[in-house]
């Protein structure tokens, strides 16, 4: 009888029969995978099997390792996709593209941005945090850039994340009065060509 017992122990490792708490299961492992090991760091393959699970079954209920980590950082997919969409269509208005995207995605409805705050809020004090969220802004640049043609596009992109960020830091957390303040109007209206410039540099004559 132990024989038969073990023999199906062994042929169900690795895939948790029926629905039970696999999708929590799964979250569980990425949250500590991320959390030990960075957002480079951590797999699909690894969180399937920190959960006992396939790694099909990770991609059935999350598509992707960016989605899996929006949901552990409890990220809506609205958020997600505003920094996802914000590369998309022509150059003549990414700047303005970008900064709306980036401040809609930080400071738009509570369920939307308060999760990204938290992250904001934690990378100040925490450095797993701060991990976290350079990982975070990190993959959704090189995702962003990986169609453009220029060699410098990622690190343009960056320095234009790191303006953004800043002054979201510098609005939101810090409290600068003048950006504290300001309508989100007027900082499109100062930052879009500062962006623009950055992103999309105009060539020399």
């Amino acid at each position: 009888m132990r024989i038969k017992d073990d023999t199906v122990h062994k042929a169900r490792r690795g895939r948790r029969p029926g629905p039970s708490n696999t999708r929590q299961d799964i979250l569980e492992a990425a949250r500590t995978r991320f959390a030990n090991d960075g957002f480079a760091a951590t797999t699909i393959r690894l969180v399937a099997a920190d959960a006992s699970v396939d790694a099909s079954q990770v991609m059935q209920f999350y598509r992707s390792k960016d989605e899996l980590f929006a949901a552990v950082m409890a990220i809506p997919p609205e958020a997600l996709a505003q920094f996802d969409t914000a590369f998309e269509g022509p150059d003549d208005d990414l700047g303005e593209r970008v900064v709306r995207a980036y401040l809609s995605a930080w400071e738009g409805t509570h369920e939307a941005s308060e999760p990204l705050m938290a992250m904001l809020r934690g990378a100040i004090v925490n450095e797993s945090a701060a991990e976290q969220l350079r990982s975070f802004i990190q993959s959704r640049l090189l995702e962003g850039t990986r169609e453009r043609t220029d060699t410098d596009a990622a690190l343009r992109a960056g320095i234009a994340s790191a303006m953004l960020v800043g002054v979201v830091t510098s609005r939101q957390i810090i409290g600068v009065p003048v950006l504290h303040t300001a309508e989100t109007e007027e900082l499109v209206a100062v930052l879009a060509p500062a962006i623009q410039q950055v992103l999309v540099p105009q060539k020399q004559p």
